[in-house]
């Protein structure tokens, strides 16, 4: 992941793609930092997290551009979202969410809000960078409720 990341710098470099060049940099960047705190190479989960991190911003930073009503800014971060989520895993659609979520329910058989973290515990390592963890959270408080 790391490596196809680096790659497909290079070619927006031989390509002057400015915006997809300035969208790899700020996560080669966000790479080089975690790096730098782990003392070691980052595995493709680490990379993954990375990057859904930045997908997230950037969904965050959506809300406050619409709320300021600057459609030029939302259509370029949305543009830096497309070029993000190349880097992902293919992503679960809705139904083999609540697939996963049922089956950990079925084995969990949670009663109140404090077995929320043995669910998480099972449903995050199926779903993560596969799927916005915000959403499959307030999926899960649902059914507790």
């Amino acid at each position: 992941m790391r490596n196809q990341i680096l790659e497909d710098l290079k070619i927006a470099m031989k390509n002057q793609d400015k915006s997809t060049l300035a969208v790899i940099r700020m996560v080669k960047g966000a790479m080089q930092m975690e790096e730098l705190k782990t003392k070691r190479e980052l595995t493709d989960d680490e990379v993954i997290t990375i990057i859904s991190k930045q997908i997230k911003t950037r969904k965050e930073s959506i809300t406050e551009f619409a709320k300021g009503n600057r459609q030029d800014l939302i259509e370029s971060t949305e543009a830096e979202i497309k070029i993000l989520e190349k880097y992902l895993p293919e992503q679960l659609t809705e139904a083999e969410v609540f697939q996963i979520i049922d089956a950990a329910f079925a084995e969990v058989k949670p009663e109140s809000m404090r077995d929320m973290g043995k669910l998480m515990g099972l449903i995050a390592p199926k779903v993560k960078g596969k799927y916005d963890m915000g959403e499959i959270n307030k999926i899960i408080k649902e059914k507790l409720n």
